[in-house]
């Protein structure tokens, strides 16, 4: 057996009925109102006075009334109706009604005859007057009838045939619940609708049909399970399997108690799990009368109850015996029986000790559940782990051992393999718990725990994301146990997380620098990480203090830590004071110029000037002994430097003119010159002293791009002529220029420009280019004025359908400026629609005339 959950009380003997031997006994009982009903073999009701059959151990049982119904019978059945204060009597096949209280016949109620059973259904109390529905079986006809009960009378209102003798039945308004010889059925009497639920092989005496819960009858089944079925027909409980010989049965939520009559006692069955918990010795018993006192059980001379045991103790009891699994069930089965408190109490302390429970089992995953369910304390686990315990301080726990504890200080010597398991699920459970209810008050423990786990178990992942994201480790513990490890990075990331940068970066420089061994990380991860860290770093002061060291180790790389993410705006002084800082490093400063120019767009005067005058100094520094790779080198810093001065239009001039006046950096001083409008110059150094002349005429192009034809044409005739004033071969180039261009040159001015010498041959590509230019010109203007043409026509024509319509001009009309009378045909229309004298609008000005 399981458990207590019932306690036996002897409620009280058979009276003594007087002179004379009595050999008659207990038939039937009721319970109603404090009053204990007996019904005798005796053809005796008795009424004794209980006040409550749970209040002692030896109630005080005083009898109040007696009835004698007859001279012999015994009394079936006592049914109370307090409602209508009556009870009803099943004697010698008949039915009769007497009051609750005096025991007298009520005389309006005749008796009901031809009963062989019967139970009473509720109370219809929205009708007057009030009446209870009675429901009695008849074997000798057969039939279920249905009665209503009034105050005064009674009356059957249906009657219903069964094919079979009804021998007992149960009621759940409007469903009855009838036990033939062979089978049970379910009657609904308002419709009339019949359903079999299953046959059985039973006799009369072992037949069971009882209420059970709401809707529910309990019945004896075939092969000795005690059956569940609800109003509907639907069975929703499991069966309990009870022993053979059942006599009579009883619900008891959340038990059912059977009475078997061979073993002379009561066996009390779970209808939460189907199990046997108790079986209680009851010698000569007969039935079993529940109540809300708990179950009466008749004997022959004994009335006993069956009082129920304290839920809570129950479960109390089952876990001092550490049976968690039903006590769980039960719990969970008694839930609306508990208070809302007491239901969480006992829910988490069994949660727990059951986590516990699978913890030492090694079930990591059902112990898991269980204590998160149960809420417990993760410090209950941490003072159980060797490695950890120090981290709870003087917590006091308040949970109880259990018996299949495990030492785990001994294991982790013993039995690393099995250690590491239990510290697997010890990480498990915190990383469920951490930032929970749960959690929440230990977080700092949990936190710290956690590092602990991680570095003992090297996982280097979740050590990383612990120490990256917010955190509440204990920094000095966690810090020294990093630093125990050789985990200088993960180190830096704790410091970096709980806001001390600088603490972070020292190490992580150290870490770089070869002072601290870390095999975590290279010393080229690290650098790029600090990098990284001071780019988004908002604490200046730690920033200032190892920009130094970030460019000394790496100009290129080091000037990132300048150039913030798009996400987080510069203040507008940022450049000012990262400018002057970075004098002492050219390959940063140049590329930090480059950064503010060429990515924020800027269009500070200083910065394209800087930035020119950065490319200017690496270009003059080459040497003309240099390798071939520095050579390619200048040759990108002068495509840099060109595209710059050609697009800049914030760069000073002057000033990088001024720089490479004496390079001989010829197509840069061009373009400067070019900015100054000075492009006969630029031209002639290209000519004369850089000698390209393809550079030349790309030097016109990109100039006169987007500009007026005039000027493109001036420029490309100022280079003709340096060419005809070159003595050397100036001729040829000349002549070159014109065919290959004949498109950018005024054909007259370069015909009065070039030398009478020149034959028709040697710029015959030149004049057709020039002639057909002419032409297309000549045509296209034509067209354009054509097209102007049509344009004028239709708007004049759209005007005059507008004015060419006819206005009537009545009698009487005045001119809307002088209110003279318009006597004359001839007058002016005004756009508002009014009319008015040719000379009072000034000739008809912004008017339509009209005659």
């Amino acid at each position: 057996m399981s458990v207590r959950a019932f306690s036996c009380v002897l409620l009280t003997e058979k009276p003594a009925l007087g002179k004379g031997k009595d050999k008659a006994g207990i038939q039937c009982v009721e319970w109603c109102c404090k009053s204990l009903y007996i019904g005798g073999k005796d053809s005796m009701v008795h009424q004794l006075n209980l006040p409550s059959a749970s209040a002692t151990d030896a109630p005080n049982i005083r009898e109040v009334k007696r009835r004698q119904m007859g001279r012999s019978g015994t009394v079936s059945q006592l049914r109370a109706i307090p409602v209508l204060n009556h009870l009803l009597v099943l004697w010698d096949g008949s039915v009769t009604a007497l009051n609750m209280f005096s025991l007298e016949p009520v005389s309006p109620l005749k008796k009901i005859q031809n009963v062989s059973c019967m139970e009473v259904g509720g109370s219809v109390s929205s009708t007057q007057p009030v009446y209870v529905e009675l429901i009695t079986a008849s074997v000798k006809r057969r039939s279920i009838s249905i009665h209503r009960v009034y105050v005064d009378k009674w009356e059957c209102v249906k009657q219903l045939p069964l094919v079979q003798e009804p021998l007992a039945l149960a009621v759940r308004e409007p469903r009855v619940c009838v036990a033939t010889a062979d089978r049970y059925l379910l009657l609904d009497y308002e419709s009339g609708h019949t359903l079999d639920l299953f046959q059985h092989n039973l006799t009369r005496q072992n037949l069971v049909v009882k209420q059970a819960g709401e809707r529910e009858f309990l019945l004896n089944g075939p092969g000795s399970l005690g059956m569940f079925v609800m109003s509907d027909g639907i069975s929703q409980r499991a069966p309990v399997p009870w022993p053979a010989g059942v006599v009579d049965a009883a619900a008891c939520h959340p038990y059912t108690l059977v009475l078997q009559g061979q073993a002379q006692a009561v066996h009390v069955y779970s209808t939460l799990d189907q199990q046997l918990k108790q079986v209680i010795p009851m010698p000569r018993a007969a039935t079993l009368t529940p109540t809300t006192e708990g179950v009466f059980v008749i004997a022959d001379r004994e009335i006993y109850c069956l009082r129920p045991c304290a839920l809570e103790e129950q479960i109390e009891a089952l876990m001092a015996e550490e049976r968690m699994d039903q006590a769980l069930v039960l719990l969970d089965g008694v839930r609306e029986l508990l208070p809302q408190h007491s239901y969480k109490d006992l829910r988490r302390n069994i949660s727990c000790m059951l986590g516990l429970m699978h913890f030492y089992q090694e079930s990591f995953t059902e112990a898991k559940g269980l204590l998160i369910d149960g809420d417990l304390d993760p410090r209950e686990l941490l003072r159980l782990y060797p490695e950890v315990s120090d981290i709870c301080g003087d917590f006091d726990s308040q949970l109880p051992s259990v018996s299949t504890s495990r030492d785990l200080r001994v294991m982790s010597g013993e039995d690393r393999a099995s250690f590491q398991r239990f510290l697997h699920f010890l990480a498990d459970f915190l990383r469920a718990v951490r930032g929970t209810a749960q959690g929440l008050p230990c977080r700092s423990d949990v936190d710290s725990a956690l590092l602990k786990v991680y570095l003992q178990s090297g996982d280097s992942e979740r050590l990383g994301q612990l120490v990256t994201s917010p955190n509440d480790c204990h920094l000095d513990l966690s810090a020294s146990d990093l630093r125990q490890h050789k985990r200088f990075f993960a180190l830096g990331l704790l410091f970096q997380s709980h806001g001390q940068h600088f603490d972070a970066i020292q190490t992580w420089v150290r870490m770089a620098e070869g002072q601290y061994d870390d095999s975590s990380r290279t010393a080229a991860d690290v650098y790029e990480h600090i990098l990284r860290t001071l780019r988004q770093l908002d604490d200046r002061d730690t920033f200032w203090r190892f920009a130094d060291w970030a460019l000394q180790r790496d100009q290129e790389a080091g000037v990132q830590i300048f150039m913030q993410d798009t996400e987080r705006p510069i203040s507008p002084g940022h450049a000012d004071e990262v400018i002057p800082f970075l004098q002492k490093y050219p390959v940063s400063l140049l590329l930090y110029l480059e950064y503010l120019v060429g990515e924020l767009k800027s269009k500070d005067e200083g910065h394209h000037t800087l930035l020119a005058l950065a490319y200017v100094s690496r270009i003059v520094q080459q040497s003309p002994g240099e390798a071939a790779g520095d050579a390619s080198a200048g040759e990108d810093d002068r495509r840099k430097l060109q595209q710059l001065l050609w697009l800049s239009a914030h760069c000073d001039a002057v000033a990088v003119h001024d720089k490479i006046s004496s390079t001989n950096l010829h197509t840069e001083k061009a373009i400067l010159l070019g900015k100054t409008g000075e492009h006969k110059k630029a031209l002639q150094i290209l000519v004369y002293k850089e000698k390209d002349a393809q550079a030349a005429v790309d030097y016109c192009w990109r100039t006169s791009a987007g500009r007026e034809r005039d000027f493109r044409q001036r420029l490309f005739l100022s280079l003709l002529q340096i060419y005809l004033d070159s003595a050397a071969a100036g001729g040829a180039v000349a002549a070159d220029l014109l065919n290959h261009h004949a498109e950018a040159f005024d054909a007259a001015a370069v015909l009065q420009a070039l030398p009478a010498g020149w034959s028709v041959q040697l710029v015959g590509s030149f004049l057709q280019e020039a002639l057909r230019s002419a032409f297309h010109q000549r045509r296209m203007g034509q067209v354009e004025a054509a097209l102007t043409t049509a344009v004028q026509c239709r708007v004049r024509s759209t005007r005059t359908e507008a004015s060419n319509r006819m206005i009537k001009l009545e009698r009487g009309t005045r001119c809307q400026v002088c209110q003279r009378l318009l006597a004359r045909p001839e007058f002016v229309f005004m756009p508002t629609g009014e009319l008015a004298h040719l000379h009072c609008t000034a000739g008809g000005k912004g008017a339509l005339p009209s005659s």
